[in-house]
C-alpha cells in the first residue's frame, strides 16, 4: 500500500509533466524533451520545495518507480531496435558509427578519471554522447548500479550539449557549406539524443532529417552492445570475482532478446493480425520511462554532485567536441 502510493504520486506527477511539455512552443518541445523535464521537476521538489521533507512519505514508490518500472521499460525499448537498419546504413555509414561511438566514450572515460570524476558518472555522460542521449543513461545506469545523482547529473549534461548541438549544427553546416547528405550523416553520427538529432537535421532540410534518422537509429541498435560492455566495465564485483562480459543483468539479456525477435519481424506480425501491439507498447514505454526519470529527479540530492562542480560538464564538452571533429573528418574524407 505504502509503494502504491508512491507510484500513484509519481504516475500523477509524470502525466503533469506531459500535459506541460505540450504547452511549450513548437520549437522547444524537442530541444527540451518530457523526460528531461520530468528529471527537472523532481529535482526542483526534492531539492527546494521540500519542507518537513514530505517526499519521503512516497520514497517506496519512488524507489519501486526507479529500480522496477526503468529496468521493465528498458526491455520495452528493445520494440524500437532493428538490426536492419545497420544493414539500411551501409558499412562505411556503420564504420563512421563505430568510431564516434568509441572514441566519444573513451574520451569521457579517460579525463573522467584525470578529472577525477567518478567512473559511473563519466561513462554516463560519454555514452549518452556516444549512443543515443538520455534513452542510453536511463538504460545504462541500472546496469552498472550507478546512483540516482549520476543519472541526473549525466542527463543534465547531456541535455546542455544536445541542446547546444541543436542551435549550432545548422549554423555551422550553413557556414561550412555542407550539402543535405554530409549534413544527416554528421547530425545523425554527433548529437546526442534521438530528438535532438530530428530538431538538428530537418531544421536543415527533410533530406538531411531523413539520413539523420537512418544514421542515428543504427547508433540506437547498438545500445545492447554498449550496456553489455558497460557492465563488464563499470558494475562492482563481488570479492574475487573476474570481470567477465558475458554476465549481465537480466533485464538487459532480456531487452537483447526483445530487439532480436522485433528485428524477426514478430512483433510487426501481431501488428498485421490487427492487434495495435507495437503502438501501445511505444507508448507505454515512453510513459514508463517518464516516471521512472521523474522518480531519479525526486531521489537527486543536489548537495552530494555539488563538490564536482564544473568538471563534468567539462567531461561532457571534450566527449561531444571531440565526437562532432572526428565524425566531420570521416565525412570529409570517406564519404
Amino acid at each position: 500500500m505504502v509503494v502504491l502510493k508512491g507510484l500513484v504520486f509519481v504516475f500523477c506527477l509524470s502525466m503533469g509533466c506531459q500535459y506541460l511539455h505540450k504547452l511549450f512552443p513548437e520549437f522547444l518541445q524537442p530541444v527540451l524533451g518530457v523526460v528531461v523535464l520530468g528529471v527537472l521537476v523532481g529535482v526542483v521538489l526534492r531539492n527546494f520545495l521540500n519542507p518537513g521533507n514530505w517526499i519521503q512519505r512516497y520514497e517506496k514508490g519512488i524507489h519501486f518507480s526507479f529500480n522496477k518500472l526503468l529496468k521493465f521499460s528498458i526491455v520495452l525499448l528493445g520494440l524500437r531496435i532493428s538490426f536492419q537498419e545497420v544493414i539500411n546504413v551501409g558499412g562505411k555509414g556503420l564504420l563512421l558509427v563505430i568510431i564516434t561511438i568509441s572514441l566519444g566514450w573513451f574520451m569521457a572515460h579517460w579525463l573522467g578519471k584525470k578529472l577525477g570524476v567518478p567512473a559511473k558518472l563519466a561513462g554516463l555522460i560519454g555514452i549518452g554522447t556516444a549512443v543515443c542521449g538520455n534513452t542510453a543513461i536511463s538504460a545504462t545506469g541500472p546496469a552498472i548500479n550507478a546512483s540516482d545523482e549520476e543519472i541526473s547529473f549525466a542527463i543534465a549534461t547531456n541535455t546542455l550539449f544536445g541542446t547546444l548541438a541543436v542551435l549550432l549544427y545548422p549554423l555551422m553546416g550553413h557556414f561550412i557549406g555542407m550539402d543535405d547528405f554530409a549534413f544527416g550523416m554528421w547530425a545523425g553520427a554527433a548529437v546526442n539524443d534521438t530528438s535532438q538529432v530530428l530538431a538538428t537535421a530537418f531544421s536543415y532540410s527533410d533530406a538531411a532529417g531523413e539520413i539523420a534518422t537512418t544514421v542515428k537509429l543504427t547508433r540506437n541498435t547498438l545500445m545492447g552492445v554498449v550496456i553489455v560492455i558497460a557492465t563488464s566495465i563499470y558494475a562492482p564485483k563481488k570479492e574475487g570475482e573476474k570481470k567477465s562480459f558475458f554476465k549481465i543483468p537480466g533485464f538487459v539479456l532480456m531487452f537483447l532478446i526483445v530487439a532480436i525477435l522485433n528485428s524477426l519481424g514478430l512483433f510487426q506480425w501481431i501488428d498485421s493480425r490487427h492487434i495495435p501491439f507495437l503502438s501501445v507498447a511505444k507508448k507505454l514505454t515512453s510513459f514508463l520511462i517518464l516516471m521512472a526519470l521523474t522518480a531519479v529527479g525526486l531521489n537527486t540530492n543536489l548537495k552530494s554532485m555539488k563538490v564536482l562542480g564544473v568538471k563534468p560538464l567539462i567531461v561532457g564538452f571534450s566527449s561531444a567536441t571531440l565526437v562532432s571533429i572526428i565524425s566531420l573528418i570521416i565525412i570529409h574524407f570517406v564519404f
